[in-house]
């Protein structure tokens, strides 16, 4: 029941954040992450009262399962953009800039943080510079989604945007494999070709084939349902399936047989999408269907950010200078790599602050570095610092970075004053009806 009652708080504290944030022209996102962090257990779970906050990350940690699911239709709409006829388009230029963007934020992180390993080795180890380097290749394709779903981006940027962000996880997963393994035989002296190569190849090849083979099963079963009611269930019963079969693993000795939850949803939209006539109808129904999950989903994010990772300096320092190494190799490897592949200027431009946000993703990443040991205590409080930074401020940046390509336009005039005008007919009617001015208010 707690949990029951938790779901409601954070989705109801979110809502309500929203019509606060919107007087300051300000994404649902932050709005969200904002409510999560007061309803969360350093704000108002303090005072462990019931129904008011979470008291505990226990408490948070309980609904872990319905961030799982949001993920999984995140990831989901994300494969929709992989049609064939936009991938004709811009799928060389998608393929090339996500690779590069995602290279070069590891590359400048790993320099800056190895640079701040030789000047003082005590507070920070190789290991740890260099994992924390893999994890700066990962993007939120949470945030970015929500933005351009929330203001209808559309445009040069936003068509490279959504694919690159999907690309950004399978490049991000190798990246972080491959230095995770260098990082243990820096502790150990020894180095494992099936930890650093092969499982890493073969979780995504497995992902995308699982993803796949789901996709073609949705697309047969579809045929049998002629109501869209009954389809549109039957969509949100295969991210369901697919997020769970994706928790599943296997260890044989050194290999290990499992699979990417993201990599899985994205592979399945993707097959979906360009095999099924109707798919674009159905995406959208379960898009509009997991709009309040979403929500839910982003509070969650909000309450487990720990903002006792503030009481540290050093950590602190740290922090900001993967920060702001992150960011330069972001917005310099996208401006970079897509002007070599013949991007427009306003592409070239605002593409890589579109990049920044960080979090689901690098979090997971965070867990499995825990094998580092005290290592992974302290590349954990960093990631935290910073997905707590970007959370907040990345969404706000997005849309700033959206809105000057042109990509976010304000509505016509002619549809706002259509709007104004019904508006006022409606207080109009109802100050007639009743006799007073309370509707003006």
């Amino acid at each position: 029941m707690i949990a029951l009652l938790n779901v409601a708080i954070a989705l109801l504290t979110g809502l309500l954040m929203t019509r606060l944030f919107h007087k300051g022209h300000l994404p649902d996102v932050t709005a969200f992450l904002v409510a999560g962090v007061l309803i969360g257990p350093f704000v108002l779970g303090r005072l462990g009262v019931p129904g008011l906050g979470f008291s505990s990350y226990d408490e948070v940690a309980g609904l872990g399962v319905l961030s799982n699911v949001a993920m999984g239709f995140i990831a989901f709409s994300i494969g929709s953009e992989f049609r064939m006829e936009n991938l004709k388009k811009t799928g060389k230029q998608a393929l090339i800039i996500g690779i590069v963007q995602a290279l070069v934020a590891t590359l400048f992180v790993d320099v800056a943080l190895l640079a701040f390993h030789w000047i003082a080795p005590d507070i920070l180890s190789a290991p740890a510079a260099i994992t924390l380097g893999a994890i700066a290749a990962a993007t939120a394709p949470a945030a970015t989604l929500m933005v351009v779903r929330q203001y209808k981006a559309k445009g040069e940027v936003t068509s490279l945007l959504l694919p690159i962000v999907a690309l950004d996880d399978a490049v991000g997963l190798i990246v972080f494999a491959v230095s995770l393994g260098i990082a243990k035989a820096l502790i150990s002296g020894a180095i494992s070709i099936v930890s650093v190569l092969i499982n890493p190849i073969l979780e995504i090849l497995l992902s995308l084939l699982l993803g796949g083979i789901a996709g073609y099963i949705l697309t047969l079963l579809e045929r049998l349902f002629h109501s869209n009611t009954n389809r549109n269930s039957l969509v949100i019963a295969f991210v369901f399936l697919t997020v769970g079969l994706s928790s599943l693993s296997w260890q044989i000795g050194e290999l290990v047989i499992g699979f990417s939850p993201l990599l899985v949803c994205m592979m399945l939209g993707t097959v979906f999408c360009n095999i099924c006539p109707l798919s674009e109808d159905l995406m959208q129904r379960s898009d509009k269907w997991s709009q309040a999950l979403l929500a839910v989903f982003f509070v969650i994010s909000g309450a487990e950010l720990q903002l006792e990772v503030f009481a540290d300096p050093i950590l602190i320092l740290i922090g900001v200078v993967y920060i702001l190494f992150r960011s330069a190799g972001k917005y310099l490897g996208a401006r970079a790599s897509s002007k070599a592949v013949g991007c427009s200027q306003k592409v070239q431009k605002y593409l890589g602050i579109t990049l920044l946000p960080q979090a689901g993703v690098a979090l997971g990443m965070c867990v499995t570095a825990q094998q580092l040991g005290a290592d992974g205590s302290l590349i954990r409080n960093i990631v935290l610092f910073s997905v707590l930074i970007y959370e907040l401020i990345g969404p706000l940046m997005t849309k700033k970075a959206l809105e000057a390509s042109g990509d976010i336009t304000e509505k016509p005039q002619e549809v706002r004053d259509r709007r104004q005008k019904k508006y006022d007919e409606f207080v109009q009617k109802r100050i007639e009806e009743h006799g007073h001015a309370k509707w003006k208010q």
